[in-house]
């Protein structure tokens, strides 16, 4: 009898390779962390570490530390909420446009105008960057938005309402901030209209809620404001803390006993904390070792230039007009600074 070979199974017939997902009875664990799981742990965390806990936050050096830190919250949260729902109503409400039609034709005329007109814009720097955008986008001269860009975050009547605040007895640090960003705006402005090349500055991105409804939109730029303003407080309010509890008063005390080495500290940290301006100048206030024209230093340099906004800069113009337009900032916010510090402070 003769045996016949077995064909081999047809192609359809084989066995299918294993699905991507787990066998039936072999559930697959998911090993993302979540935000449910990552709050679990903490609070878990918490709970097995209490005692230890407890006994740090009844040290002198973190019950000052909470201190600061809480009282910086609580003064500059007000003027930020409120600096976020007038910059995205403005931002939403009133049309780009509007802002063109305002300025003068005459490029050298118009950068003054727009420096001025920043305090129609009464909102963070976050808002000013966008905004500027806008106004490149819809044919207004790169100079006078720039001009625009530099002084909207701190000349605008809530951050010079909070500089008052912030500091009661000292009324001629509002003067000094507005006269000293308004200064150095309008000169970065000029600088930009003499020396600036314009294929430096790329078209800007569309608006990103651009073409969706006015109240999506309004609520849209709220979050979006108060997500990144708000971190950036939270984070300033603990650099202050910090350097308040934690570090060596001798050392600050070295640092703010040197006129430049107290500009040039200060400034540096301006750049560095990125704090919201609505919010800045608690910090500058809390920082009592510093002189006042260290003080407003900080308060002139981390509304034009700080990390978050070479970021968003860079992201709106491109990195080849970040890169020459930051230093430049830096370097006149700080010699304005320092020139109306010795005038008027």
């Amino acid at each position: 009898m003769a045996i016949t070979k077995a064909a081999p199974p047809a192609a359809d017939e084989r066995e299918a390779p294993p699905p991507d997902g787990p066998a039936e009875g072999h559930p697959k664990k998911d090993q993302r962390l979540n935000s449910p799981l990552v709050l679990t742990l903490l609070m878990l965390l918490v709970v097995l570490l209490q005692n230890p806990i407890r006994q740090a936050l009844g040290a002198p050096v973190m019950q000052s530390w909470m201190t600061v830190f809480v009282a910086v919250l609580v003064q500059a949260l007000p003027f930020l909420v409120l600096g976020v729902l007038l910059s995205a109503a403005i931002a939403v409400f009133v049309p780009p446009s509007f802002f063109a039609r305002a300025l003068p034709k005459n490029p050298a005329l118009a950068v003054p105008v727009a420096g001025a007109a920043g305090v129609v814009l009464p909102g963070c720097e976050c808002a000013s960057v966008p905004v500027a955008g806008a106004l490149v986008r819809r044919g207004v001269t790169p100079a006078a938005a720039l001009a625009f860009l530099l002084s909207a975050p701190a000349i605008n009547p809530i951050v010079l309402t909070a500089t008052a605040v912030a500091f009661p007895r000292n009324p001629e640090m509002v003067v000094g901030r507005l006269v000293a960003s308004l200064l150095v705006a309008c000169a970065m402005g000029w600088l930009w209209l003499r020396l600036g090349r314009t294929d430096l500055i790329k078209a800007p991105a569309r608006e990103s809620y651009e073409g969706q409804g006015k109240g999506a939109a309004f609520w849209g730029s709220v979050r979006h404001d108060v997500m990144h303003a708000g971190g950036f407080l939270v984070v300033g309010a603990m650099a202050a803390a910090t350097l308040k509890a934690v570090v060596p008063q001798t050392w600050l005390r070295t640092a703010a006993e040197n006129p430049v080495i107290a500009v040039l500290a200060l400034a540096a940290l301006a750049v560095v904390l990125s704090i919201c301006s609505e919010a800045d100048a608690f910090v500058a206030a809390s920082l009592t070792q510093f002189s006042m024209t260290a003080k407003l230093t900080f308060l002139v340099v981390g509304p034009m230039i700080d990390l978050k906004l070479f970021a968003m800069q860079t992201g709106t113009f491109g990195r080849a007009f970040a890169l020459r337009f930051a230093p430049a900032t830096l370097a006149l916010a700080i010699v304005g600074s320092v020139l109306t510090g010795w005038v008027i402070l």
